[in-house]
């Protein structure tokens, strides 16, 4: 036997009743319950926003005080260091005005000369290139790649040096010079490859870089390659593996340090990242 229609609504008017009481019932302790929670919440919250203020405040204090000991110091690290040397900057496909602040920055007390200023145009310009040497032997680096490695060889040897070769190849070379080059007693080496590239053009920009750097670390004046902590991707590897002594946190004061002590001669990999040895040189002492 089946259970009548009038037995099955009064069954389900008594289920939906209950339901009905239940909710009242939980929503006026559940109510209390959330209100309650809230509060806690709200107070947890208020005490965490506090905490972090007060820390912020702290660290802010201990920045201002870690900056007014590195503003006194630095000059009396670096005073005279280079006193009369003459210095060039070489960007390998961009140069930043943050790089550009820091190295300004880092030589100002030095007594050092930056006497010139080249940005390697990348890509590299085979065609324009080729077309300014049309007379040298240099006519075919186009089609003969050992020439544009030669080329950058000599650019590189001359630009610290002195030659005529630097200014034969200035426009199509440079995408951006300022100053002049030759007679150098150190060089600054940055790197900061366009996107977009394609894997041909890469390749040619490698090879001119490469040269060009075998060309300035020939002459044995002291060369070094720099970067930002903030730098991606990093190309400390690549002038490592071009013998360069590197600093990765030039727009630190300890990156700047580091960076006068190389071109006073200290050779290394300095800085904070992984492919860094330690922090600093040997400090020169003041005034000796």
């Amino acid at each position: 036997m089946g259970y009548s229609a009038r037995y099955h609504a009064t069954s389900l008017i008594a289920v939906f009743l209950a339901l009905a009481v239940g909710i009242l019932i939980g929503a006026e302790f559940g109510g209390r319950a959330l209100t309650e929670t809230r509060k806690n919440l709200e107070q947890s919250l208020v005490g965490n926003l506090q905490d972090a203020r007060s820390h912020a405040e702290d660290l802010n204090s201990e920045l201002g005080r870690a900056n007014e000991f590195d503003e006194k110091v630095y000059p009396v690290l670096t005073r005279d260091r280079l006193q009369g040397k003459r210095v060039a900057v070489i960007a390998l496909g961009g140069l930043s005005s943050e790089i550009t602040s820091a190295v300004e920055d880092a030589l100002g007390p030095t007594g050092a000369k930056l006497v010139g200023v080249g940005v390697v145009r990348e890509p590299v310009n085979t065609a324009g290139l080729a077309s300014e040497l049309s007379k040298t032997r240099f006519a075919n680096l186009q089609e003969e790649t050992e020439e544009l490695t030669e080329l950058g060889v000599g650019v590189g040897r001359q630009i610290v040096i002195g030659g005529t070769l630097p200014e034969l190849v200035r426009g199509q070379l440079f995408s951006r010079a300022s100053g002049e080059f030759g007679a150098l007693d150190a060089v600054i080496i940055v790197r900061g490859q366009p996107e977009g590239m394609g894997p041909a053009q890469r390749s040619t920009a490698n090879q001119l870089e490469t040269a060009l750097l075998k060309g300035i670390t020939a002459t044995r004046v002291p060369v070094v390659g720099v970067e930002a902590t903030s730098t991606e991707p990093s190309s400390i590897a690549f002038f490592q593996s071009n013998g360069l002594s590197t600093v990765d946190d030039i727009d630190h004061t300890a990156g700047e340090v580091a960076m006068v002590s190389a071109l006073h001669g200290a050779e290394g990999n300095f800085g904070v990242k992984g492919t860094a040895e330690r922090l600093l040189p040997d400090l020169l002492t003041p005034g000796g």
